[in-house]
């Protein structure tokens, strides 16, 4: 890749001097295609120094070679265009098999992006409204109950005040949580807690209708409660659709985009291509175990992305994807939409995803919470470098992303490590992209 060298060779030329970089053009598998040149929908001269980005080039490493990361991926695009690109690391540490920049990665939560421009998409063929309750979709959802704390222990259980809507879901106000909360009890003996799905042999179908019976963490719109939210609303898409939301995705989204490396379950020839997940301890990186166990609210180990069983395909935390892939999902955002010519979602239901959505509930300083991300109001209230309205979210795997328009920036960071241990790597990458603006 030119570009690439041509980095490489700056950031030798600068003030990192004498430093020796071998370039190896040779890929495993074909580079996911060039986004192409889009749009652009801001007029304002963007630009991006090189030189500053050797910043973030060298701090990468150096959560490499530290041990803190075993590896990871950084892609960002600036105006459709492809600034910086670099994996880091190793894909498997122990056999010495160093990380691609087109190797696999879980997404988890990334996922949520998915199912909520599918809700949107399926919005725009007049098959639902944002404030449509869920219980017009979804039968047994039409009454839901609240848990309440007692003073002395225990909780109560009220009648929710009013029905949950699709925006409650889109905007994590339902009151649903991923087994937490007051009653927590009762969601642990119905076998239905934390994010993760890859382990069930039962559908998300099957478990959602379940999880109605159950009592909520909150009223639906008083508080911003991170949860089975985006999972519901995959049965949504599929009762809507007709289809099992891996085909939707796969017909919709992901063949259209070109997403060629992103799905639900591994296929066996990709196998050499899955970044195997590290855990964060004592300040380093150590392999995590296959497939693991169930910690905490989520699961930590290897997975079950590979070997299956593949029979939940979870809107909320489900898929497999690369950061080139991933890159193209948010290029389609950014220009409004669109990509390569073709229109997924009208520029207004971007524009309405990407604006805060909260109306009594409250995300974090500076920041609201839109119809699927994430969104910066105050860079100085968020207490890191930004700009206003730009969006996005991570995973469980400590991967991350966002889309800022104002910049035409998109940027995507792959890593496997779970749990991450309080890992600054999120917040520098942030303040070290934006230091190097022009």
């Amino acid at each position: 890749m030119a570009l690439r060298s041509m980095l490489l060779a700056a950031l030798c030329a600068t003030a990192l001097s004498g430093c020796m970089i071998a370039v190896d053009e040779t890929h495993r598998f074909a580079p996911t295609p060039p986004l192409a040149h889009g749009p652009i929908h801001n007029d304002a001269p963007h630009g991006i120094s090189q030189s500053r980005l050797g910043v973030l080039d060298t701090t990468m490493k150096r959560y490499v070679e530290e041990g803190k990361l075993a590896g990871a991926v950084v892609m960002i695009h600036q105006d459709g265009r492809e600034v910086f690109s670099e994996a880091y690391g190793w894909r498997d540490r122990e056999a010495g098999d160093r990380m691609e920049e087109n190797d696999i990665f879980r997404i988890a939560s990334q996922t949520k992006a998915l199912t909520s421009v599918a809700i949107m998409m399926l919005m725009e063929e007049g098959k639902l409204v944002l404030d449509d309750p869920l219980g017009k979709f979804l039968p047994e959802w039409s009454k839901t109950s609240v848990a309440v704390a007692k003073d002395g222990g225990g909780y109560d259980v009220v009648p929710a005040r009013r029905a949950i809507t699709i925006r409650d879901l889109l905007s994590h106000s339902a009151g649903i949580s991923y087994g937490t909360g007051p009653g927590e009890k009762a969601w642990r003996d119905a076998g239905i807690f934390g994010w993760y799905f890859a382990d069930k042999t039962e559908t998300v179908a099957d478990v959602v209708k379940r999880m109605a019976a159950l009592p909520m963490a909150a009223q639906p719109g008083e508080q911003w409660v991170y949860g089975y939210n985006t999972d519901i609303l995959g049965v949504v898409v599929e009762k809507l659709s007709g289809q099992p939301l891996d085909v939707f995705f796969k017909e919709r989204l992901i063949d259209p985009l070109g997403m060629s490396d992103t799905s639900f379950c591994l296929p066996p020839e990709k196998s050499s291509r899955l970044a195997v997940v590290y855990s964060a301890k004592d300040g380093k990186s150590e392999r995590a175990a296959a497939p693991g166990a169930w910690m905490g609210s989520g699961h930590i180990g290897q997975g079950h992305y590979e070997n299956g069983p593949c029979k939940a395909f979870a809107g909320g935390a489900g898929l497999l994807s690369t950061a080139g892939d991933y890159s193209r999902f948010l290029e389609m955002l950014r220009q409004g939409g669109t990509l390569d010519g073709k229109r997924y979602l009208s520029r207004k239901s971007v524009e309405q995803m990407s604006q805060d959505a909260l109306v009594t509930a409250t995300f974090q300083p500076g920041q609201g919470f839109g119809l699927g991300f994430r969104v910066t109001q105050a860079p100085g209230k968020m207490g890191n470098l930004g700009s206003v309205g730009d969006y996005g979210w991570g995973g469980a795997y400590h991967s991350t992303y966002w889309v800022d328009p104002a910049e035409g920036l998109t940027v995507t960071f792959m890593t496997q490590l779970i749990p991450a241990g309080g890992l600054d790597t999120q917040t520098k990458l942030r303040a070290l992209i934006y230091s190097a603006l022009e």
